[in-house]
């Protein structure tokens, strides 16, 4: 018990010397980030869900749940608000990437993650801006991987490079299930400051979750190699692509649904890592 309140001790010390190298107004705005990213999920899960079960959603990448909620009524500020929210994720991506708040002995590991940190930055900062865009009616929400891909492929290497794309995806879809598995991404909350309940909630539904969004974007991937090797940018499909192809299997339906209460929960696990995760540069 006194190794427990030792080591306890020692988090809060941590976590209190290192937040003090971040702006307070930068930690606000990557929790909002983390918050709106989880809100998002949480849209997305819900659409596929009632698509599952027929009940008039459908399989929904992020701009085509931004498109439903442009829709609703005051949607366009609600879009507003979740973009500007996805810019706190983006600033604490760069933040992470140039830090490196893990520290890790291997320059290989340190290099790799500041890459991720780097990508992840980007893909939330197009992200914020289909937000803006919808927002403005500026863009329709339809998924454009295809134009994308047709684009790289016209270029020097452009096979070499959508097919690198590809792997890339298919180790991070690996690394997030790994990751669930083990319930190494409890090591991102700060236990000290958190309910049982809400410790219980957070590792079970960052277990489901995580692991759910891994599954889809093993799909993801997969569809980008089938495009370096085939040369044909239809094949290239995103999260909503995934979703369908899953859809189509046999007993699709049901794992479909499965899939898409495991993205639901994700958004729930974003929100409480949001509220209650380290933001230090230790």
């Amino acid at each position: 018990m006194a190794d427990l309140s030792t080591t306890i001790s020692k988090d809060t010390r941590k976590s209190n010397q290192g937040s003090s190298d971040i702006k307070p107004w930068i930690r606000g705005f990557a929790r909002v980030g983390f918050i709106s990213r989880g809100s998002v999920y949480l849209l997305i899960g819900a659409l596929a869900l009632m698509a599952a079960f027929g009940a008039g959603g459908s399989m929904s990448d992020t701009s085509g749940a931004f498109s439903a909620v442009a829709q609703a009524p005051f949607g366009e500020v609600l879009l507003w608000i979740v973009g500007f929210g996805i810019i706190g994720i983006v600033i604490w991506s760069f933040i992470e990437a140039v830090k490196d708040p893990g520290h890790s002995d291997s320059l290989m590991k340190s290099a790799f993650r500041r890459l991720t940190h780097v990508i992840s930055g980007i893909i939330y900062g197009a992200l914020s801006y289909n937000a803006f865009m919808i927002a403005m009616h500026a863009k329709s929400g339809s998924g454009s991987e295809q134009s994308t891909s047709a684009k790289l492929l016209s270029q020097p290497f452009g096979q070499w490079i959508i097919g690198i794309v590809g792997a890339i995806i298919i180790g991070f879809a690996l690394h997030e299930m790994y990751i669930a598995v083990t319930g190494k991404f409890t090591k991102d909350f700060k236990r000290h400051e958190m309910s049982e309940k809400e410790w219980e909630a957070g590792r079970k539904a960052g277990r489901m979750g995580i692991f759910s969004r891994g599954f889809v974007f093993l799909f993801v991937g997969y569809f980008f190699t089938q495009t370096a090797i085939t040369a044909d940018p239809d094949k290239t499909k995103g999260l909503d692509g995934a979703l369908l192809e899953i859809a189509q299997q046999p007993y699709g339906q049901w794992i479909l649904a499965i899939v898409a209460a495991g993205l639901f929960l994700y958004g729930v696990y974003q929100i409480l890592k949001g509220k209650n995760t380290h933001l230090s540069m230790y």
